[in-house]
């Protein structure tokens, strides 16, 4: 098999086991990122939220994948997880099942990731929760986030590629 090119080469799953092909996802400009509900950065869910309130009738949506690797911040199932999000943050846009980023067990997705846009010092690792990833509408990696980057911030380069 080729090495993956774009976001479309891969799966993803739902909280509820149900397996999407993000070639679903062809044309849109998509913000990947790693969330927890224990996290000093969880409020940026309500920043997430507002971005696809705000483009997504554009194209653009936000994949949040719950990850437990970091402190132990989401310890919670996938039911509690959504439910959390939903009551704290009123989020709509959809979560994916919970996965691991690093290591051994880390998500395909994420390898790729990391492979096309490393962090400072060109670390491949993904350093905390709340690590963004901007893709383009060709599926590919335009530009990689650290957790203390808000989504505002991101606002502009969304902006460019809509």
């Amino acid at each position: 098999m080729s090495s993956p090119q774009t976001i479309a080469d891969f799966k993803a799953k739902k909280p509820n086991g149900e397996v999407i092909d993000l070639a679903e996802k062809a044309g849109k400009v998509l913000l990947v990122v790693n969330t927890a509900s224990k996290c000093g950065f969880t409020p940026q869910h309500d920043g997430l939220e507002a971005l696809w309130k705000k483009y997504g009738e554009r194209g653009f949506e936000v994949l949040a994948f719950p990850c437990n690797q970091f402190g132990g911040q989401e310890p919670g199932t996938a039911d509690e997880i959504e439910s959390f999000c939903k009551v704290n943050f009123g989020l709509s846009f959809p979560l994916m099942a919970k996965i691991d980023v690093n290591g051994t067990g880390a998500d395909p997705l994420y390898e790729w990731l990391k492979k096309e846009a490393p962090g400072v010092l060109g670390t491949k690792a993904i350093k905390w929760n709340f690590t963004k990833f901007l893709i383009g509408r060709d599926g590919k990696v335009v530009r990689r986030y650290a957790s203390t980057d808000k989504p505002e911030s991101i606002a502009k380069d969304i902006e460019a590629l809509l």
